[in-house]
């Protein structure tokens, strides 16, 4: 099987178009870029690696690089709430963070925005299994919304 990564590199683009269209940043693909990896990034933290594994499974070829982009096996955090999987998300958005993500209601739209993206990749069933271990106020943001 021969990589094209310029086919990964079109669908990145388009997908990454859409996204923040969906945000309502217009052509800023930039921060629709930081969004993303932070939500990703934020999830892998919380999921299992088991389930992390199952995910990326789904994803194409330019989301599961973002996904894997600095991941570290070693470390999980144990978020209780929303605010708190938010706050680790701004840590992974870094010094944009305080931009990106300027309130939480901006944050929980970005990341319920995100989901509903994703869905096109993400069967039911694992979304399911991702729900089922997360707590109950972040499972209300990643699925109510996505269910069909």
């Amino acid at each position: 099987m021969a990589l094209n990564f310029n086919q990964f590199a079109s669908e990145a683009n388009v997908f990454l178009n859409e996204y923040a269209k969906k945000l309502n940043l217009n052509e800023d693909t930039d921060k629709a870029g930081r969004i993303l990896s932070s939500i990703l990034h934020g999830l892998r933290e919380v999921i299992s690696i088991e389930e992390s594994i199952q995910l990326i499974a789904q994803f194409p070829m330019f989301l599961k690089a973002v996904y894997v982009n600095g991941w570290s096996l070693h470390k999980k955090n144990k978020v209780k709430n929303s605010e708190e999987f938010i706050d680790l998300i701004r840590e992974f958005d870094g010094k944009t963070s305080l931009y990106d993500f300027a309130n939480d209601d901006m944050a929980e739209n970005y990341i319920v925005i995100t989901f509903i993206m994703l869905r096109k990749y993400i069967s039911l069933g694992e979304l399911e299994d991702i729900r089922s271990g997360l707590p109950k106020d972040i499972k209300s943001l990643i699925y109510d919304n996505i269910m069909f």
